[in-house]
């Protein structure tokens, strides 16, 4: 009996023609390049963890004294890239990368860089969604939210509508690129727990639009902040409230 062909491995490559949220570096032949650390170190906690640290940094640089401000800003940002690796790799590759052996670089600008070894060519336990589950939501997402409401007080539900909104910011940039299998895909997770409830997807005169059932607290930057397109509310609330 001959042996099944060998497959070949996902040319992750092509993920960075989306957008820089979207690039997932690979290389065979060597160690990460300089910088770079093991991802799960990112989760780490305590006050000179990297999240804790780069809250700081982001308050800094939005003028907010507000810590849970720029960490709702930080998340929903760190969502949307993990976000955009799985959903962009699913749709356009047909495959999600477990980011199990994944490093990571924070530079002073743009999203975090993301390195991993090439992964041995598995079959799939299971469908896009059921991967993208347990990669992104489970896999990076927990553990994300964790680090997150340790380094800064913030609402398990204001994360979870962080998480459903960074998924649906996903699903904009990718749909000029694949516009069916992207929105079902958005569309079953939301409506699978934790999502389910975060929010309604809906159908905009630009392609998907959200409506969450929470808010980022972006309003909270200043005066002039605004609310973001997918909020809960229709006004600023009084910023003497704290709302999650």
């Amino acid at each position: 009996m001959n042996p099944a062909p060998e497959q070949p491995r996902p040319d992750y490559a092509r993920l960075a023609a989306v957008g820089p949220y979207f690039a997932l570096d690979t290389d065979p032949t060597g160690p990460p390049p300089p910088g770079f650390r093991p991802l799960p170190e990112l989760y780490g906690t305590g006050p000179d963890a990297p999240l804790a640290a780069r809250i700081r940094v982001v308050a800094q640089r939005l003028g907010t004294a507000e810590l849970r401000v720029a960490a709702s800003i930080l998340h929903l940002g760190l969502a949307a890239r993990f976000w955009s690796v799985g959903i962009g790799a699913a749709v356009l590759l047909g495959t999600v990368p477990t980011l199990e052996h994944a490093w990571v670089r924070i530079p002073d600008q743009g999203p975090i860089d993301l390195w991993t070894p090439p992964e041995p060519v598995r079959l799939a336990s299971g469908d896009l969604v059921d991967q993208l589950h347990d990669a992104v939501l489970i896999g990076q997402l927990e553990p994300l939210a964790a680090a997150v409401r340790a380094a800064v007080p913030l609402s398990a539900r204001l994360l979870r509508g962080n998480a459903a909104s960074a998924l649906v910011g996903t699903l904009r940039v990718l749909e000029p690129h694949a516009p069916g299998p992207a929105r079902e895909l958005v569309a079953q997770l939301l409506d699978r727990p934790p999502l389910k409830g975060s929010g309604t997807l809906l159908a905009g005169p630009r392609g998907a639009a959200f409506r969450r059932t929470s808010c980022c607290l972006y309003y909270r930057i200043g005066p002039g902040a605004g609310l973001c397109g997918d909020c809960c509310f229709t006004r600023p609330p009084a910023r003497r409230q704290r709302n999650h």
